[in-house]
């Protein structure tokens, strides 16, 4: 039986066309010496690199 490998579906989503979307790492902390201009970019999600996304969609048999 396929499990779901969880920590996998904790920090990325697949959209419904298929792709792989993750969040900007890095803003958690220390954003005091970011620029505006890349805290309001790392609200944004972005796509994992088809390379990545292959092993990924792996471990989420039941998410497609």
């Amino acid at each position: 039986m396929q499990k779901t490998k969880k920590s996998v579906a904790k920090r990325f989503k697949i959209t419904a066309t298929g792709k792989m979307m993750r969040r900007t790492p890095g803003f958690r902390h220390l954003l005091a010496a970011k620029s505006t201009k890349s805290k309001r970019r790392a609200t944004r999600d972005k796509l994992v690199a088809p390379g990545h996304a292959a092993a990924l969609v792996q471990c989420l048999p039941f998410h497609r």
